[in-house]
């Protein structure tokens, strides 16, 4: 998948989402928005279903993440048992802003800038 596809209004925000090597969970580049945001539903999905502890995003190459893929990401949090996680490293800056606004102290959701 191309990080943009181009469209007769210019160039529509894309998401490539490949598995890490070694953990469980995925490297994500692009963007989370309206276009894109079916992909981002179902990597969460996915990670919901494998039944990981720990589900690692690095999303250091994720340029932006909407709201409502903030929520998505809480909701695919909320459905994880006692004790799993997703670790979601490196994210944009609105991202780690939107959950402590919107979803503050979220168990199944850890943020790390490393």
């Amino acid at each position: 998948m191309t990080r943009q596809q181009l469209s007769a209004t210019g160039p529509v925000p894309g998401l490539a989402v490949f598995p890490l090597a070694g953990q469980q969970g995925v490297r994500a580049a692009g963007e989370v928005g309206l276009t894109t945001r079916a992909i981002w539903e179902g990597v969460l999905e996915e990670a919901v279903r494998e039944g990981e502890d720990v589900y690692y995003l690095e999303l250091s190459d994720v340029t932006f993440v909407d709201v409502a893929g903030a929520g998505a990401l809480a909701a695919a949090a909320g459905q994880l048992r006692d004790g799993r996680r997703f670790v979601v490293r490196r994210p944009p800056p609105a991202l780690r802003r939107t959950l402590d606004l919107l979803w503050p102290g979220q168990s199944g959701i850890e943020v790390s800038t490393s």
